[in-house]
């Protein structure tokens, strides 16, 4: 979507500290941490929310919670310790970027409920 701001830096249009990336996802440092550890895990294809995944999706969405967020856990140091995955939909929930995003936080206890 060409004004998508996560679009444009999967693409490469606009700079971000990327710390993943493939052919399905690309994952980059938050601009406004809530934790220590704080990435972003954004497929390539524009998917608005998660309430908009279909069952074309599913492939990528195994990609994300079995390849790509294990892995990123491990190298960020914060797989033994524990970490959140949080997946804002809509704008009641908290979504703020209109494209489907995975945000990995960890590196500080986190507390509940979280808002």
């Amino acid at each position: 979507m060409a004004d998508c701001i996560f679009c444009k830096i999967a693409a490469g249009e606009i700079p971000a500290q990327v710390v993943y990336q493939d052919d399905a996802v690309i994952a980059f440092r938050d601009l406004s941490p809530k934790a220590p550890v704080h990435v972003l895990i954004v497929p390539r294809k524009h998917i608005q929310s998660v309430a908009h995944f279909t069952a074309e999706d599913s492939e990528l969405a195994a990609h994300i919670f079995v390849d790509v967020v294990p892995k990123l856990a491990a190298e960020l140091g914060v797989a033994d310790g524990g970490f959140r995955l949080v997946m804002n939909t809509g704008k009641n929930g908290g979504q703020s970027v209109n494209h489907l995003h995975v945000h990995l936080l960890g590196g500080r206890k986190m507390t509940w409920p979280p808002g």
